[in-house]
């Protein structure tokens, strides 16, 4: 699913996105790193996967996902 980043922070790799039905998933560092980011910025839009409710990955829009972990 693709989304826009309404929050990041630099320092502890965490923010938040928007879906475009308005509803606001946090994300952890876990979730940053293992979509191979370096950086996000507010407004950009970006692709992730849930797992059990929660964001598991994060990367750009135009990247793949990686696959699923165990």
């Amino acid at each position: 699913m693709q989304a826009t980043v309404r929050t990041y922070d630099a320092e502890t790799r965490s923010g938040s996105v928007l879906l475009d039905d308005g509803t606001e998933l946090p994300f952890d560092a876990a979730a940053f790193d293992a979509g191979g980011l370096r950086m996000l910025r507010w407004g950009q839009r970006v692709r992730l996967a849930l797992r059990d409710g929660a964001v598991w990955v994060i990367t750009l829009a135009t990247f793949p996902l990686p696959d699923r972990p165990a």
